[in-house]
This record gives C-alpha cells, sequence and structure tokens, in this order.
C-alpha cells in the first residue's frame, strides 16, 4: 500500500469541544466506513505523506535488515512528538514488545488472514502443485518459503521486494517468477483480488502472526483517544492476536526465523496452531492447544450505541494460551531449529 497520513476532526460526544485528531498510516484509512464518521461526527481534514524504513530499503531482504520496527517507526516518531495522536499499522509489523508510552488501542476486525499465489500471466490456470519442476516463486517471506518448499519441493524460491504495485510488476513484466505469494488481506486492500489465483490454507502455509489484521497504536496515557478507538476493537480478532503475538514473543521469533500460526475461535473456544521451521522447510516442529474463552464482550446499549469490551479474563486465558504452546514447542527442540535458521539466514 502507498504510505500516507490523514486527519480528521472528531466532535466529542455529549457536547464536549471539538478536537482535531491527527492522524498517520502507512495502510488505510480504518474510520473510512460512514456510520463510524458520522456518529462521532468525523470528517476528512488533510492528507499527510509518511514513509518509513521498510519502504525504502528495497534491495535487502527484510530479514537481513535487522531492524525490528521496519514499516512502524517513522510513524511511532511521529507519534512521539505529538505530531500525530495515533496510527495504523498492520498489526504483523509491530514488535511484540512496543515502545515505552505506547499501546495497540484497538485492533478491527480481521480480513483474510491466509497467504494468496498470484501468478505470471503465462501461467493462468495453473496452481503451485501444477506448476512445472523448478519454477521460481518470489516470496519476501521466510516464513512463506519455509512451508512452501516442504509442502512443493519442486519448486525454487527467490526473494522479491517492492510495494504491491511494484511487485506485481516485476512478476508480469520480466520472466523472473513464475508466481509470487503475497498476503490476500493487502490484494483486496489494494483493489487486486481479481489477481488471485489461489488461496494457500492452512495445510499448505499457515500466516504470520497478526497478519490480515490492523493496529491503532496510540500514547497509553491519552485516556480520550484510548476510549474512542476502543470502539473498533473485533473482540475474536483481539483474542486471536494477543494469543499469536504470545506465541510469538515466548518463542523469541520475528521476520528473521520461520514461525506461522493458525487461529480459531469456535464454540466459545480458542484454538491455536503454531510451527516453527528450519529455512528449507525440512525441520519444524507444529502442534495445537485450546482454551475457553466464554466470556468474550458485554453488549450493553448506550442511547443506540453498543460497545463491545474484550472480557480481561478472555484476554489472559489468550495470552496464557499463546505462552503455553511456544513453551510446548521449546521443549520440544524448537529454539534448536530456529537458532540454525537464524544462523544460516544471516550467513546466506
Amino acid at each position: 500500500a502507498a504510505p500516507g497520513g490523514f486527519q480528521f476532526k472528531l466532535f466529542e460526544l455529549l457536547g464536549s469541544p471539538k478536537r482535531l485528531i491527527n492522524v498517520g498510516l502507512a495502510k488505510y484509512d480504518p474510520f473510512k466506513d460512514l456510520s463510524y464518521k458520522k456518529q462521532h461526527g468525523i470528517s476528512i481534514f488533510s492528507l499527510v505523506g509518511m514513509s518509513t524504513t521498510g519502504d525504502k530499503i528495497l534491495d535487502t531482504a527484510l530479514s537481513k535488515i535487522g531492524e525490528k520496527s521496519l514499516f512502524t517507526k517513522e510513524l511511532e516518531n511521529a507519534l512521539e512528538r505529538n505530531e500525530v495522536d495515533l496510527v495504523v499499522h498492520s498489526l504483523k509489523d509491530l514488535p511484540t514488545t512496543l515502545p515505552p508510552g505506547f499501546t495497540i488501542g484497538a485492533v478491527l476486525k480481521r480480513e483474510n488472514p491466509h497467504d494468496a499465489v498470484v501468478l505470471h500471466p503465462k501461467n493462468v490456470g495453473k496452481t503451485l502443485d501444477t506448476l512445472p519442476e523448478n519454477s521460481v516463486i518470489g516470496t519476501s517471506s521466510l516464513r512463506r518459503a519455509a512451508q512452501v518448499k516442504k509442502r512443493f519441493p519442486h519448486l525454487i524460491f527467490k526473494d522479491i521486494r517492492g510495494n504491491l504495485n511494484t511487485r506485481l510488476k516485476k512478476l508480469d513484466e520480466k520472466d523472473d517468477f513464475a508466481a509470487i505469494i503475497l498476503a490476500a488481506a493487502g490484494l483486496k486492500r489494494m483493489g487486486w483480488e481479481n489477481r488471485i489465483s489461489q488461496v494457500l490454507g492452512p495445510e499448505d502455509c499457515m500466516y504470520a502472526v497478526g497478519q490480515g489484521a490492523l493496529a491503532v497504536e496510540v500514547r497509553a496515557r491519552d485516556t480520550d483517544i484510548l476510549e474512542m478507538v476502543s470502539l473498533l476493537h473485533d473482540p475474536d480478532t483481539v483474542l486471536r492476536c494477543i494469543a499469536e503475538r504470545a506465541f510469538l514473543k515466548q518463542l523469541e521469533g520475528g521476520c528473521s526465523v520461520p514461525v506461522a500460526v493458525y487461529t480459531q475461535v469456535k464454540d466459545s473456544q480458542l484454538y491455536l496452531t503454531g510451527a516453527v521451521y528450519s529455512l528449507d522447510g525440512s525441520d519444524s516442529l507444529k502442534d495445537t492447544m485450546q482454551t475457553s474463552i466464554a466470556e468474550v464482550d458485554d453488549r450493553v446499549q448506550r442511547v443506540g450505541v453498543t460497545a463491545r469490551k474484550v472480557s480481561g479474563e478472555a484476554q489472559d486465558r489468550a495470552e496464557r494460551l499463546g505462552i503455553d504452546l511456544a513453551n510446548l514447542l521449546l521443549s520440544k527442540g524448537a529454539k534448536d531449529i530456529l537458532t540454525v535458521a537464524r544462523q544460516l539466514n544471516d550467513a546466506s
């Protein structure tokens, strides 16, 4: 997505004074829903361009740059300098430990978290399974490459960088790649759904922690902003992502190692499947655990508004689920797999 930022005016409820809320983002407007804007008296004020380190460094694989906040640091700097009041990120770009003074004030309803295959025009109608031997697949993700190598060993994987438009251009205008793998949510957000040839289910490729979800980051001290954005929380997404992030944090993982997850909420149960892989996918550990989240939210109407507040107990259980699954994999040797993967990635 093209980097950018915007500002909007918020007329506080209950007749409080006008306040200008400055929003920085590198994705898209989470407040584009007109009913939300009407409810809060919000109108677009102006656009402010922003770009991040991850947007600028295009000649190096993400896993080799060594910076944990590639797509968030500049936005957080603006937040710290009070140039903006909240920032919007792809949740998967946010480290599991935030800088002091910041917090995630809202996690929006998750889009499709799975990865998608986009084929070179000459391969239309094929799938990863039916592509010829030694076809080259482009991806910037160690997680995707490790899993898909394991599942489709006849394919070759090479790094591809750039924003979505750049990667699609590299695919279409050159003959370097038979296909590329991207996040389905990113393709949808940019209006490129028609290019999706195949969506990879969890049996082929589990997704990244937080993939498909947008997060609103705020200054922890700004209680009024926190209260405002809390209405954007999607309870199921919050609990799934807390479990995923707790799993990743306990493993001490990041973009430099292949870690994948798959979560579901069903019948008041939260299911978390997590896995770690060697770089070539030949060595892996994978397991599933679950926990009860019976009390997910309260639904109390106030002047026609239903504010869905996520149960603190359910959040605690989701976090514990992630930690417990990580500890289970660590007890089976996950640390050794990730250490070797990190060393090989650094050396290559």
